[in-house]
């Protein structure tokens, strides 16, 4: 039963990108790991700039640059 979490920020994705992560993710489970797909979670969360860091420093600070 694999469990796969996806972490990404929050800007520019759109549900059939999160879509295809999930369906992507899935399938390559099962090709490489041969894993059944119906029992592969996969979990997509969504984080803010303001709460995802780079080199000690917010994401959302970095982008104005």
């Amino acid at each position: 039963m694999p469990y796969v979490n996806i972490q990404i920020t929050d800007t520019g994705v759109t549900r059939e990108d999160k879509a295809r992560l999930i369906e992507g993710t899935t399938r390559l489970l099962w090709e490489v790991l041969g894993k059944d797909p119906a029992s592969t979670f996969v979990v997509i969360n969504e984080i803010g700039l303001d709460n995802w860091g780079v080199a000690g420093e917010q994401v959302s600070q970095r982008s104005k640059r």
